[in-house]
């Protein structure tokens, strides 16, 4: 077995980017540094005056906020907002430990989706840790709802994304994504879907304060029943993607990658967050193994990247 696939992993080297805010529309700068083993992903933000908040472990109880966006308290009134993209690329990717530093209220939105984030850390390369890799498995089903909504984790020998959504609109409808997970097929079919969202809504959601760094460059626009973006779609069914990339970020609040199957229909960052909550309300849900105890060889779900496959970028330290 190949030591990706049993030992814990970070960046080789940091890496940086800046944009601006999706909702707020003000100028954001985010690095992601290595970080030792068994940290997780820590999140920083610093301040205008250089100053430092929080350097904290995040967690699935540090979220304040699910509406449009996941937002993550860091103490003392300072919070970081948008965080489930770079999540996703992390979580997405099989990076284990990570720290990720803000320079802003909310992180940079850069094209709309965790392609920028994959492509950099891609580069910047993975070094393999000694510390084992560890997983959160499922032992019992645990199932939120909102209505006919609903968001469920279960056990499963993998780990699998199954997510459906039902729009009134004609150029979304209903869409189902079935994904069997690895560091490959999240970085070709999930990465790259951009976030959506209305015209008219957008409208609304400015006037509240919201969207005002949404544009063509980093959103989908549909107006009228049409696309406005010229480029249009990345994929035919972009939107569902979209949405399992966001499951994917918000899952990564669970503090190790999960292993099972998560499923949801119309779900969102809300349901997302309360399936967690429902998950660690009892320890008899779940159990944390170690790569070598599972029942399915960690080599079949470990399949990189062809960027990944070859040196120099995978690197054994320790």
């Amino acid at each position: 077995m190949n030591n990706f696939a049993v030992r814990q992993s970070t960046l080789t080297r940091p890496v940086e980017f800046a944009g601006i805010g999706v909702h707020n529309g003000n100028p954001s700068r985010l690095a992601i540094n290595p970080a030792a083993a068994d940290s997780g992903y820590v999140l920083t933000r610093l301040a205008d005056d250089g100053t430092v908040a929080g350097r904290l472990k995040i967690s699935h109880d540090r979220v304040t906020r699910t509406s449009l966006c996941t937002v993550i308290d860091l103490g003392q009134s300072v919070s970081v907002a948008t965080v489930e993209h770079v999540l996703s690329a992390l979580n997405g990717l099989g990076i284990d430990n990570a720290e990720i530093v803000v320079s802003g209220e909310e992180c940079p939105i850069l094209d709309g989706s965790a392609a920028p984030f994959v492509r950099a850390v891609l580069e910047a390369g993975i070094s393999i840790q000694p510390a084992r890799k560890k997983f959160l498995r499922i032992l019992r089903s645990v199932t939120v709802r909102d209505n006919d909504a609903f968001a469920m984790l279960e056990p499963y020998n993998g780990r699998a994304f199954d997510v459906e959504i039902d729009f009134n609109s004609k150029v979304i409808g209903r869409q189902r994504m079935i994904l069997d997970w690895s560091p490959r097929r999240f970085a070709d079919d999930v990465a790259p879907a951009r976030t959506f969202g209305f015209v008219e809504q957008a409208k609304v959601l400015r006037q509240a304060g919201y969207a005002l760094g949404s544009s063509l460059e980093n959103s989908i626009a549909i107006e009228s029943e049409r696309i406005v973006n010229p480029d249009g779609l990345r994929f035919e069914d972009e939107f569902v993607r979209h949405k399992l990339l966001d499951a994917v970020g918000d899952l990564a609040l669970a503090g190790l990658p999960i292993y099972g199957r998560f499923r949801s229909y119309k779900g969102g960052h809300g349901l997302n967050a309360l399936v967690l909550k429902s998950l660690f309300a009892s320890d008899q849900n779940y159990e944390v193994v170690e790569a070598d105890a599972l029942p399915l060889e960690m080599e079949a779900l470990m399949d990189l990247p062809e960027s990944l496959a070859v040196a120099p970028y995978l690197r054994s330290i320790g």
